[in-house]
């Protein structure tokens, strides 16, 4: 029976070079023998202990051809955590994106005592070395699944943004974490990744997004920055940027956010001296502008008051000098040494007047040698 259904299949195989869904539509079905179970293991197997060839049954060969079936499963990723961007040049502009992401700092003040505060005029944040500094994350709507923060430190100025920043050698070797290069981390969770990225060499450490809680609308994460503004070896007194973005598990971009970040010993001084020379700057450029567009031209016939302020101010030191004061001293010995300062600016002044009064003399001396001055009227012996 089954060398009769093998003969039917030579006879009505095609002999054109069709294709192979073609040919397989064209098969016909031999009587079979089932496949054999799992409840019979005997089954299918012959007295010799040789088994007998298995088809598949008729209502498999029904379904068609499976175009699909040749082709390679796609590529599974077998790199856990989220992938590190790879831009040579980091953008260091904000973009809040479509879920309006925001970030917001508390309100330390410029105390000496604070570990870390955050200036709004110069868009800026003062820390300590290895103090946590929480940073709040808001955003408009829902997150999709997944999503992840990621906070990368590059340099502001641009003939230094090529540089990776790492941590100063010596900072390093007293760390024993296994990312003790990277300068910034996420502190308060397990889940924090850190990544090197294998062409630029730019590290950067990513923390899942958690919603806000129940009756708040933020998110706060902890940042601490593990090496000083101020280290040989790593800053060296180089202004750094924090590009904090918003990315989705593939690593897809959906909000950035950027700041200054300074790590010193005393970061309430510093904000507060950075802040005053920023408005003195601002405020010095606009009397500038100023100055330069009315300047203050003297009329020909009005009297030099240079001179007469000159005047006025010696008569008034004269004055001054004229004047006798008492200081009341409680020790001898700081009564002796005011004594001898007092003692040692009078003689100064004596010498003073002195070599300006043999100025003077010298110069309507008579010379030694030579011709005679001519007084007024008079004539030469030539004449």
């Amino acid at each position: 029976m089954e060398e009769h259904g093998f003969d039917n299949l030579r006879q009505n195989l095609p002999l054109s070079q069709d294709s192979f869904k073609e040919l397989w539509d064209t098969v016909l079905t031999p009587s079979i023998s089932t496949i054999p179970t799992a409840n019979n293991e005997t089954e299918g197997w012959r007295p010799d202990g040789n088994m007998e060839m298995l088809f598949l049954d008729e209502h498999v060969l029904a379904q068609g051809f499976d175009e699909n079936l040749f082709e390679l499963p796609p590529e599974i990723s077998t790199k856990d955590g989220v992938t590190p961007p790879a831009s040579t040049v980091p953008v260091t502009t904000d973009y809040p994106g479509e879920y309006g992401l925001q970030l917001r700092f508390q309100k330390s003040g410029t105390a000496k005592s604070v570990t870390s505060t955050y200036s709004e005029l110069l868009n800026k944040l003062y820390c300590q070395l290895a103090k946590t500094s929480p940073v709040e994350v808001l955003v408009s709507k829902a997150l999709p699944p997944g999503a992840v923060l990621r906070a990368t430190a590059v340099y502001k100025k641009t003939e230094h943004v090529a540089e990776v920043v790492r941590r100063c050698p010596h900072h390093q070797n007293e760390d024993c974490a296994e990312h003790r290069s990277h300068l910034i981390r996420v502190e308060g969770s397990q889940r924090a990744q850190y990544f090197e990225d294998p062409h630029t060499k730019r590290q950067s450490v990513t923390v899942p997004y958690e919603p806000p809680q129940l009756g708040s609308e933020i998110t706060t994460i902890l940042l601490s920055y593990m090496c000083n503004s101020s280290c040989m070896g790593g800053m060296n007194r180089r202004p750094i940027l924090t590009i904090l973005t918003l990315e989705t598990p593939e690593g897809l971009v959906l909000g950035r956010m950027c700041f200054e970040v300074r790590v010193c010993a005393c970061p309430g001084r510093d904000r507060k001296t950075e802040e005053e020379n920023s408005t003195k700057m601002q405020n010095g450029t606009k009397q500038t502008k100023k100055r330069k567009s009315a300047p203050a031209v003297p009329s020909p016939r009005a009297p030099d008051t240079t001179s007469v302020k000159k005047s006025k101010s010696a008569s008034s030191a004269e004055e001054e000098d004229k004047d006798v004061y008492v200081l009341h001293v409680r020790s001898r010995e700081r009564y002796e040494m005011l004594k001898k300062i007092n003692d040692g600016l009078d003689l100064l002044e004596k010498e003073s007047k002195t070599k300006t009064k043999v100025s003077v003399k010298h110069e309507f001396a008579l010379p030694s040698s030579g011709k005679r001055v001519l007084q007024r009227g008079e004539r030469s012996d030539s004449d």
